[in-house]
């Protein structure tokens, strides 16, 4: 559930009315709901809560501040993926002792830097990032916490560029390649291996797979060394973008808690989607409809550069008119949505059914909670959009609009060129 409706054919986030926000804000701007962000945190943290699981958001899938920080409140951890989410995670105040750090390519740097900020642990994904975090542990007279990321090599029916759990997949280690590194543990004195790891791809609608996973996963702990602590088994858990039903965080803790609590280890999850993705929406304007001989074009001012998951991963956003003309009784169309970037595929729907629209109208693009502004570009120079969150009834601009002087910060034109 989410708190955008159309009352009285006005959409709402919350209490406050969408046209007036965009009236103020101007469009193109991300809007987010602060009560459907920590409602559905709590959705997985009521479910797990008999095994006190530490909740991980993943700030891959939403890394503003304003967001981390309303789930830190709530007492969420985060996992994180990169130098820039570890800065980010320490400015909304989180314990370094709830952060996580992932990623199959973490630098010496990045390595050092979350070494310093004391994080619980690292999620490995190789032989030689333990090799090296061994040696800038070392370095700095510190003993670190490590969880191999297990492959279990279980398919998903998901998108082929989110699958991560299968054997073809650049993640995590297999079982066999797993065994010895705890065989030789002692060849890395400053590290403690004391956890497992595994995420297994995104938007899972199901939890057969998640189970397949941790049947695999228990038959390896019962033959791992007694020192194991944690089990942390990702994130993954699908919402609904269009006709998919997937499944409550209470059916998703019903089917894996059985096999995770004869691990008796300390459950860690890394949920993103999950829980940003519903409380979002791309609030975009009208600015053509254009006819062709064959297709009829709505053209708004959101592009793939803002918006880039439909025409990177084909994936469906439902889109709604901000406010509905004539009581949901309107003529109808079907057209495709697309931006002003210079590409073909810059779209946001295609053969898409839709209320007859007009030049100035505004629309809503559903479900864009989650890898919306943090898979954003300024690609064709474009200023990223503007977000903002609603906190029952009022709202808040959380990250300005960029303006065009954002787009050459850095830049340097070599004397010579002058």
């Amino acid at each position: 559930m989410h708190e955008f409706r159309h009352k009285n054919n006005v959409l709402y986030c919350e209490s406050v009315r969408v046209p007036d926000i965009a009236e103020r804000v101007k469009t193109p701007f991300y809007l987010y709901s602060h009560h459907t962000l920590v409602d559905h945190y709590r959705k997985i943290k009521r479910a797990f809560k008999s095994v006190d699981a530490l909740i991980c958001f993943s700030m891959k899938a939403n890394s503003s501040l304003a967001v981390c920080r309303a789930l830190v409140n709530e007492g969420a951890g985060l996992d994180i993926v990169s130098g820039g989410e570890l800065y980010k995670a320490l400015r909304v105040g989180v314990d370094p002792k709830k952060i996580v750090y992932a990623g199959i390519g973490k630098t010496r740097r990045e390595i050092e830097e979350a070494m310093k900020a004391d994080i619980l642990f690292f999620n490995v994904e190789s032989l030689p990032e333990l090799i090296l975090l061994d040696s800038v542990a070392g370095s700095m007279r510190r003993i670190v916490n490590v969880s191999l990321r297990l492959n279990p090599d279980v398919a998903v029916k998901t998108h082929r560029y989110i699958v991560t759990g299968t054997s073809e997949s650049k993640f995590g280690i297999g079982f066999e390649a797993a065994r010895r590194i705890f065989e030789r543990s002692d060849a890395f004195p400053n590290l403690r291996i004391n956890g497992l790891h595994l995420h297994i791809g995104s938007q899972i609608t199901h939890s057969r797979p998640y189970v397949r996973a941790l049947r695999r996963v228990y038959a390896f702990i019962k033959k791992a060394p007694r020192n194991l602590q944690y089990l942390n088994i990702g994130g993954g858990l699908g919402i609904v973008y269009g006709n998919e039903r997937p499944q409550t965080a209470h059916r998703f803790a019903k089917a894996v808690l059985p096999i995770i609590k004869k691990t008796k280890l300390k459950l860690i999850l890394e949920p993103g989607r999950f829980v940003a993705g519903n409380s979002g929406i791309l609030v975009t304007k009208v600015l053509y409809v254009k006819e062709s001989l064959n297709k009829r074009f709505v053209i708004i001012d959101a592009g793939m550069n803002d918006m880039v998951r439909p025409s990177f991963y084909g994936a469906y956003h439902n889109i709604q008119p901000v406010v509905r003309k004539s009581h949901g009784r309107a003529p109808h169309m079907v057209v495709d949505v697309v931006g002003p970037v210079c590409e073909s595929g810059d779209f946001l729907a295609k053969n898409r059914r839709l209320p007859m629209v007009i030049e100035g109208d505004i629309l809503a693009v559903m479900g864009a909670g989650a890898y919306g502004y943090t898979m954003s570009s300024n690609y064709n120079s474009r200023p990223r959009a503007a977000e903002v969150m609603v906190i029952r009834d009022r709202f808040y601009t959380i990250r300005e609009r960029e303006i065009y002087r954002d787009l050459i910060k850095g830049e340097v034109i070599p004397r010579e060129l002058r």
